[in-house]
């Protein structure tokens, strides 16, 4: 039997390039998203061995929609990718308070409610959990996105000192500018993008396909003795954290 890989966020950008990657590899490749139309339009992408979940990761309510399409498999494989900027009203404490509970729901909740949904089912030894973080976690600049994307990290370094002996890694991948992405949809300028790029240490954006190259060293023979790290990918924006 093929092996086994969930990606969440898995319809769009950077999880929609890890999942096509991972088909490459051979994986069965389970996607998450909450837009079953974008789903489908993925699975066309990726190919047979693709097979979506609808599924919104922070209702604790839908996460168990993932363990059952598993359907007792062990997992090889889990990206926990989604995640979003969330926009909002700070001018009130209401409003801010409902900004942060938003962004915190998105990019943590979701990688904490199906990691420990699956965890039961990770492979024994052998299971790789990757999570995707952001150059914002290091150097802020998004409010409420660098502070939840940085949680990711310590939730990350937390997985890999209680998985470890079960021989299952865990990382995180931060990655920098990525264009192809739903992440600046209406928001990016052509100066934003140029100062982005200007950034950088090797002139150019980075695109979904770069982080999913990080993510095929980390699941493969080359990324077995790694766990517990912060797997920079930003064309040298932030230098060494």
């Amino acid at each position: 039997m093929a092996r086994l890989a969930v990606v969440s966020g898995g319809g769009t950008g950077i999880g929609r390039a890890t999942a096509g990657m991972l088909a490459g590899e051979g994986y069965d490749v389970i996607i998450v998203g909450r837009r079953a139309e974008v789903l489908a339009d993925a699975v066309k992408w990726i190919g047979p061995q693709a097979f979506a979940v609808t599924a919104d990761l922070a209702d604790p309510d839908q996460v168990g929609a993932v363990a059952d399409a598993v359907a007792g498999r062990a997992v090889d494989v889990l990206v926990n990718n989604a995640g979003a900027f969330v926009g909002g009203d700070d001018s009130t404490p209401a409003g801010l308070a409902a900004r942060w509970h938003a962004a915190f729901d998105s990019n943590v909740l979701t990688a904490v409610l199906l990691t420990e949904a699956l965890y039961p089912l990770l492979r024994r030894p052998g299971s790789k959990i990757i999570l995707t973080s952001s150059i914002a976690a290091q150097r802020g600049g998004g409010g409420p996105y660098s502070a939840a994307k940085a949680a990711l990290h310590g939730y990350g370094l937390d997985l890999a000192a209680r998985l470890g002996a079960e021989g299952i890694t865990a990382n995180v991948i931060a990655p920098g500018y990525v264009t192809d992405s739903e992440f600046f949809a209406g928001r990016m300028t052509e100066e934003g993008h140029r100062q982005r790029v200007a950034a950088t240490l090797v002139g150019r954006a980075g695109v979904p396909d770069d982080i999913a190259e990080a993510v095929r060293w980390l699941v493969g023979p080359g990324g077995s003795f790694v766990t517990g790290q912060i797997i920079n990918v930003n064309g040298g924006s932030v230098l060494g954290r």
